[in-house]
């Protein structure tokens, strides 16, 4: 990939994080097919294989821009943002993208996984953002931020995962107004199911996950027999398609505050904010578990 300083200042720069595979992958090829110079950030470097082909076969692997980037370590993100706007001159967007599931319940995982969960789903986006807003501003430039239904809507066996999600969207929305008085337009992406990532991306061992369940351990069958369903289903994502609303975003002369990436996110997400008193969320989430 160009490691080359940009000579075209005109051009637009965004800086996606997470961007090994999935979502972030996708959504790096996909911003530079539309012309942005694309920094393409990972914590892990030599994972950049399968995105460097992606973007070769694209045709874009001049405007895509491996860096190292690990959103859990302040002075990672302060040097690649550096470098950023010293080898481009600009910063015209960002999008928060890189993060980890993880399925378990607080009794039994306890805080210090909860801790780790926060730290990379929730304070890397506070964190890449906080770096972020003073070339935004510079810029009138835009943050995007991947969340999930799960942002929405707490589901079983995702405590952790949700909570962190939950956070990043009070965070956002509670920022839209303030970035925005500055010029700054910021946005959410809620992704439902996409295909393959679920058992990849989270890493389970599901035996393993079921033998320390103890008491959970139907529960937790239920909760796993569904996902799979989910996750391998016709309303499941390709990460292309989940990707195709953060270009859209990135594009657009206004963007929406809140983005679901598929007609089942919006009607998930619908059923939370027309659910005043909770009860059709519980009976949907108890119906995971059987």
């Amino acid at each position: 990939m160009s490691t080359a300083k940009s000579t075209d200042t005109a051009a637009k720069t965004v800086l996606i994080t997470g961007t090994s595979s999935g979502i972030g992958l996708a959504a790096a090829v996909a911003a530079a097919r539309a012309g942005w110079h694309t920094v393409a950030t990972m914590r892990d470097t030599t994972r950049a294989d399968a995105l460097n082909k992606a973007a070769a076969e694209a045709g874009v692997a001049e405007l895509v821009q491996v860096k190292r980037l690990d959103v859990t370590d302040a002075q990672s993100v302060a040097a690649c943002m550096a470098e950023v706007v010293a080898e481009h001159g600009h910063l015209d967007a960002v999008v928060n993208n890189a993060g980890a599931g993880f399925v378990g319940t607080i009794e039994q995982h306890g805080m210090e996984q909860l801790r780790n969960v926060m730290e990379v789903n929730f304070f890397g986006v506070a964190e890449l953002t906080r770096t972020a807003l003073p070339h935004l501003r510079a810029s009138g430039g835009r943050v995007i931020t991947v969340t999930s239904v799960g942002g929405v809507i707490g589901q079983p066996f995702n405590e952790s995962y949700c909570a962190a999600k939950f956070a990043v969207e009070g965070f956002m929305e509670s920022l839209a107004p303030v970035a925005a008085a500055m010029g700054v337009q910021v946005s959410i992406i809620e992704p439902g199911a996409v295909a393959s990532e679920f058992v990849n991306n989270v890493g389970l061992d599901i035996p393993a996950l079921l033998t320390q369940a103890g008491p959970y351990a139907p529960a937790l069958q239920g909760y796993i027999n569904h996902a799979l369903q989910s996750f391998g289903s016709d309303t499941a994502q390709t990460s292309e398609q989940a990707a195709a609303p953060v270009v859209d975003a990135l594009t657009a002369e206004k963007m929406p505050f809140r983005i679901q990436t598929s007609d089942w996110a919006r009607a998930f997400v619908g059923m939370k904010l027309a659910d005043l008193d909770g009860s059709a969320v519980q009976t949907e989430m108890t119906s995971w578990l059987s």
